[in-house]
């Protein structure tokens, strides 16, 4: 085989595992109508008391083949419900959030572990309250599919982790509310 034909065949080789290399991977952007992040933590000892944040968005990057991706998801603050007006207005406060200086919580991640192929575990980075530390979150439940009512791939998932939320500066009332809270996230993403 003639070089310049060697050399042909090598660059196209080479063009088409690249480009089967950028469609391995998969961008999907969060559905926000059936995205919530929610906390639950225990209220004097009386009770596990639970909220969730309504207004959730960002993006997840995925290749599954490679047992990849990275994940960017912001949550508004301000839309904490507890279901109690008084409490979502405490919530806000200089006293728990401070929504006004700290209207955004973020998590991101670029690393997901999976066992085979499902997904178990997301280790990233959590910030509120400009506090950023890392986390690794459980994932209970993980699925793609395609949905009929998008026309496209759509992927959910589940998790939970465990945070201190002094650590985040958000502890006020510790011990006699639970410094331990745990996070729920649950996600539906649409493919790009």
């Amino acid at each position: 085989m003639p070089i310049r034909l060697l050399f042909k065949h090598s660059v196209l080789l080479l063009s088409g595992l690249i480009s089967s290399a950028v469609f391995a991977e998969n961008t999907y952007k969060i559905d926000p109508e059936h995205t919530f992040s929610s906390f639950e933590y225990q209220h004097w000892g009386l009770s596990t008391q639970r909220g969730r944040f309504d207004k959730n968005t960002g993006s997840i990057t995925m290749d599954t083949e490679n047992k990849s991706g990275s994940i960017n998801l912001e949550i508004d603050a301000n839309s904490v419900n507890t279901g109690s007006d008084i409490f979502n207005r405490a919530m806000r406060s200089s006293n728990f959030f401070d929504t006004d200086k700290f209207p955004k919580i973020s998590f991101s991640s670029d690393k997901m572990i999976f066992n085979e192929d499902k997904l178990t575990q997301v280790t990233g980075k959590l910030t509120i309250k400009n506090t950023t530390l890392p986390v690794t979150i459980e994932v209970t439940q993980f699925n793609c599919r395609f949905m009929i009512l998008y026309l496209r791939e759509a992927c959910g998932a589940n998790g939970y982790t465990k945070i201190l939320r002094s650590d985040f500066k958000v502890g006020r009332y510790v011990p006699f509310v639970s410094d331990e809270v745990t996070l729920y996230f649950n996600v539906e993403a649409i493919k790009e």
